[in-house]
């Protein structure tokens, strides 16, 4: 197995988690990406249209930061349980320098471009 930095990337995935948090909660929603009502969509709004777009809007960002939210959170479980690194489709080392740009990656770069295809 090829070295990987386990705290580096311990690091900079809390980093990426704490930062997450905060945009969603600045989108008015909870850490399960739930819109919490704490942003208000009608009163700015001429009308009710415009007041649903806004809120489509925000739904489709929160749901992809909820994404990103969930890998983080994977790969923190990897870390943990020692299989951080390790492609889960193959079972080899994803590479280094994959995990450095990519610390959420699952796949290694030959799995990856297989299932791109």
């Amino acid at each position: 197995m090829a070295y990987v930095d386990f705290d580096s990337a311990r690091e900079a995935l809390t980093a990426e988690r704490t930062t997450i948090v905060h945009q969603l909660h600045e989108l008015g929603a909870d850490e399960s990406g739930n819109l919490t009502g704490a942003v208000d969509f009608g009163d700015a709004f001429a009308d009710a249209g415009a007041a649903t777009a806004e809120r489509t809007e925000t739904i489709g960002i929160v749901a992809n930061l909820k994404k990103r939210l969930d890998e983080v959170d994977r790969a923190m479980a990897k870390i943990a349980d020692g299989t951080f690194g390790v492609c889960i489709v193959c079972g080899k080392d994803i590479g280094d320098a994959r995990m450095e740009f990519r610390p959420t990656s699952v796949r290694c770069v030959d799995c990856k471009t297989v299932l791109s295809q």
